[in-house]
């Protein structure tokens, strides 16, 4: 007679269909259901609010060796002095409101597609690192494959929404074409959303033609399928890669958050 025992899981084939199903259940970002805190009162938010609009319209920012910024600045009704362009009081907040509170950004697959701003909170892996570490070798300078292998990670990362962009610098690439291998990894290895090349204008416009193969040319003109980095320079500088960049992306339709 057959003893009763422990029943078999499934073995193998079923802890692969349990983690694939984690895979599955993944979350495209987490809503905030709990208030937010005001640690300033609106008086202090106005202090604030009034000295930014001060060094914007006494000091300005320079906006370097870029010229379709400035023209575009000018029309919008900034004063600009050479590279130097200052804004009147109140022209930043008006410029500000046209900007959507929230949009949607598409992925490869329509179930990963994510909400950006709003009451939504998108999580993504660190962004820029040279160096990774691993039990073996310790901190090293990173490879192709290492990033490829991040963004498996973060592919079967269910706390993960987004594959990000730079997860980490893959030095044994050329300068001139390592942004190709990186767009193609985000591509290949994950169907999460992802951020597009900003170190280069050239660069940006190859993001875009690359996406333009995986979504369709008129599909991204019409939604948004990149969220990308620009950063500005201390002390109140844009350089011209940085907008020129950004202009790329502004021009097919797709998404840019400016760092201060």
């Amino acid at each position: 007679m057959r003893k009763a025992g422990r029943k078999r899981s499934g073995g193998r084939s079923a802890r692969i269909a349990a983690r694939q199903s984690k895979v599955n259940e993944i979350t495209t970002s987490i809503e905030r259901r709990i208030p937010y805190f005001d640690v300033l009162n609106e008086e202090a938010l106005g202090l604030i609010e009034h000295n930014a609009e001060t060094v914007l319209e006494e000091i300005g920012i320079e906006f370097r060796e870029f010229k379709p910024a400035l023209k575009l600045l000018r029309e919008a009704g900034a004063d600009i002095d050479g590279e130097r362009v200052r804004f009147p009081r109140g022209l930043c907040r008006n410029l500000l409101a046209t900007a959507p509170s929230e949009y949607t950004q598409y992925a490869r697959n329509p179930e990963r597609s994510t909400t950006i701003g709003g009451d939504r909170t998108v999580l993504v892996p660190a962004y820029g690192s040279p160096f990774i570490r691993n039990i073996d070798e310790g901190r090293r300078y990173a490879t192709i494959e290492d990033f490829q292998n991040f963004v498996k990670l973060t592919y079967m990362s269910p706390g993960l929404h987004h594959s990000g962009g730079t997860v980490c610098e893959p030095v044994d690439i050329p300068v001139n074409k390592r942004h190709l291998d990186m767009v193609y990894s985000h591509i290949k290895y994950s169907d999460k959303p992802f951020m597009g090349s900003v170190t280069a204008p050239e660069r940006a416009e190859d993001t875009i033609d690359m996406v333009k193969i995986l979504f369709g040319e008129d599909f991204i003109q019409k939604k948004t399928v990149l969220t990308s980095l620009i950063n500005a320079n201390s002390p109140l500088t844009f350089d011209a890669t940085m907008l020129g960049a950004a202009t790329v992306y502004a021009e097919n339709n797709q998404a840019t958050m400016i760092s201060p």
